[in-house]
């Protein structure tokens, strides 16, 4: 865990963040950015008519401009996903990252788009709300006892994984190839995590709740929820932890 105290911290390294980043440190103020440009929703995308941009470029160019500008005003950077937050006593609030640091800040930015990444597959939508979930921190406490199933590659996944492990009986964790730090993988290998990789859902099923889930290998799961987590955590599930209630539409 870090000693420093941050002035601020922003959560989010695509152009909103990086916005922000460039202002709080020309503001003389401590500042931490923390993400990865390449989960920038921006970043593979092909870019035009953009203020103060002429000509076409695309959002890889576009963030890492960003980034160098922020390295050269002295702006702190993390490629890390944050998995938790908490606010103590004295109202600082204490980030837990995926490497396993911790850092602390005055303040937060949310910089992480409010979108969530679907699977696409049949009986996502169908089911929505009646045991599909993307948000492991929002609907862990209504499977209690249950049998559940986190969907994702990246540090939200296991992350979501970990925690139902304190509620639900039983849990898997299904990862067509799975990414994160060595700390977090170390530890859900230690876990009682069923994990499924090298698979994807191909088709959620149930009649008014989630039922089975099918996955790509013909293979059939028994599941009371499925969590969809693909990539980091977003904005409401971190917000939540520290008691800001967001407008989910």
């Amino acid at each position: 865990m870090s000693d420093a105290i941050y002035d601020v911290v922003i959560i989010g390294a695509g152009p909103a963040g990086i916005q922000a980043a460039i202002h709080a440190t020309r503001k003389k103020t401590d500042v931490l950015l923390l993400g990865r440009i390449e989960n920038s929703a921006i970043y593979w995308a092909h870019v035009e008519n953009y203020a103060c941009i002429s000509g076409v470029t695309n959002g890889k160019d576009l963030l890492e401009a960003g980034m160098s500008q922020l390295e050269s005003f002295g702006t702190d950077m993390r490629p890390d996903d944050v998995l938790k937050i908490a606010q103590g006593e004295d109202e600082l609030f204490t980030l837990e990252l995926e490497s396993g640091d911790a850092v602390t800040s005055r303040t937060i930015i949310f910089a992480m788009g409010v979108s969530k990444n679907k699977l696409s597959v049949p009986g996502e939508k169908e089911l929505g709300g009646m045991g599909v979930s993307y948000c492991v921190d929002c609907d862990a406490n209504f499977y209690r006892g249950d049998t559940v199933m986190v969907v994702g590659n990246q540090s939200a996944a296991i992350d979501g994984a970990l925690t139902l492990l304190d509620y639900a009986a039983k849990v898997y964790l299904v990862a067509e190839e799975l990414q994160g730090s060595e700390a977090m993988l170390t530890k859900l290998h230690a876990s009682a995590v069923e994990l499924h990789s090298g698979e994807w859902v191909q088709e959620i099923t149930g009649q008014g709740k989630v039922e089975e889930v099918l996955l790509k290998s013909g293979k059939k799961i028994k599941a009371d929820g499925v969590f969809i987590e693909l990539g980091s955590k977003g904005a409401l599930e971190l917000a939540t932890q520290v008691g800001v209630m967001l407008d989910t539409e």
